[in-house]
């Protein structure tokens, strides 16, 4: 059950010490609407079932977090960033605001008191924090500046703009960095104890080391900075397996870096041990989704006794928990994952 002393815990690990326990972090949220009952629909548009699905998920799963994150555009739909989605899958953009000066001056930060289901996020984080108070570590989440320019744009138009506009790009991600510090802030008065400041879009998997050091990694760390002022967690997330990205990443100042499944955590844990804690590593459709409960707890318990030896490592898995994941895979890591955990 959740328990008193988990944000000490998160504090000695981003401190790259040994906790009194791991932390054990889930990105459940897909799993957890399902085992609800809920359509996603209703999870997303429906601030009480929200509530209610996250409170009585870290109930019956013994989760260390509350994450609630139904989609990436909370902050960006009051953009005019057009989404779809249907009844058990999450929304999408479909249209976009088009990329280009006249769109960006037009642009102002929207009032996450009116606009948008900004006020019912918002609400949510009050009623987790309601619940369990510090017996959480109640996380909130962002996007990176370099990713904010794909939620606003489109993905295919951020990674156009470094060599057709670069300039356009780097103004957009100062709006879209003072869209991520106020919505970080505004989550923070909500409640929140951490914020996830997720990167995907400037992970390998769409550009160069290059171009991340020179787009994605100064206007990131500016943002986590900022927010590191506001004496929380910054927890900096791009799916990442390669180890020249996250050298960079580190760059970024984060409090603790989010690891990919596909990178070696021995490895990981080598290169990062005296500079960063790390998060994450556990894959969610190999392992939880498609392994026996054998292998189940085998990854588990090598992730964990990997990832702990020396201090500064969180449990967590490296993407979101499908929601046909079977309720005893899950059941196993985390009962894995707590007996490894002191």
């Amino acid at each position: 059950m959740a328990y008193s002393g988990v944000l000490d815990d998160v504090k000695t690990a981003v401190s790259l010490g040994i906790p009194e326990r791991i932390p054990i972090f889930a990105i459940s949220e897909p799993f957890d609407v399902r085992m609800s009952g809920l359509t996603y629909a209703e999870y997303t548009h429906d601030a009480d079932k929200m509530a209610r699905c996250r409170i009585e998920a870290v109930k019956t799963f013994d989760y260390d977090w509350s994450c609630g994150w139904p989609d990436d555009y909370v902050e960006y739909e009051p953009l005019g960033v057009k989404l779809k989605g249907e009844e058990n899958i999450p929304l999408a953009a479909y249209e976009y605001p088009e990329a280009s000066f006249n769109t960006l001056k037009r642009l102002k930060i929207p009032d996450s008191r009116r606009d948008g289901r900004m006020p019912g996020f918002l609400e949510v984080l009050k009623r987790i924090k309601k619940e369990f108070g510090n017996t959480v570590c109640l996380t909130g989440r962002v996007a990176a500046p370099f990713s904010g320019v794909g939620l606003l744009y489109g993905v295919q138009e951020a990674l156009i703009l470094p060599m057709e506009n670069p300039d356009l790009l780097r103004k957009t991600m100062e709006f879209v960095s003072e869209l991520a510090i106020y919505w970080g802030k505004e989550q923070i008065k909500a409640g929140a104890d951490a914020l996830w400041v997720g990167d995907c879009v400037a992970s390998s998997g769409f550009i160069s080391p290059k171009y991340y050091a020179e787009f994605a990694l100064e206007p990131a760390h500016k943002v986590i900075m900022t927010l590191r002022k506001e004496n929380v967690f910054l927890f900096y997330h791009a799916g990442e397996n390669s180890l020249s990205h996250l050298k960079l990443m580190a760059e970024t100042k984060p409090n603790a870096l989010s690891i990919g499944g596909k990178i070696d955590i021995k490895k990981a844990k080598e290169t990062f041990s005296k500079k960063n804690c790390l998060l994450g590593n556990m894959r969610g459709i190999e392992v939880m989704k498609y392994g026996t409960r054998e292998d189940v707890e085998k990854e588990t318990s090598r992730i964990m006794e990997e990832g702990k030896r020396g201090g500064g490592y969180i449990f967590n898995s490296e993407e979101g928990i499908p929601p046909d994941v079977p309720i005893e895979n899950m059941k196993v890591m985390l009962e894995t994952a707590r007996r490894h955990s002191f």
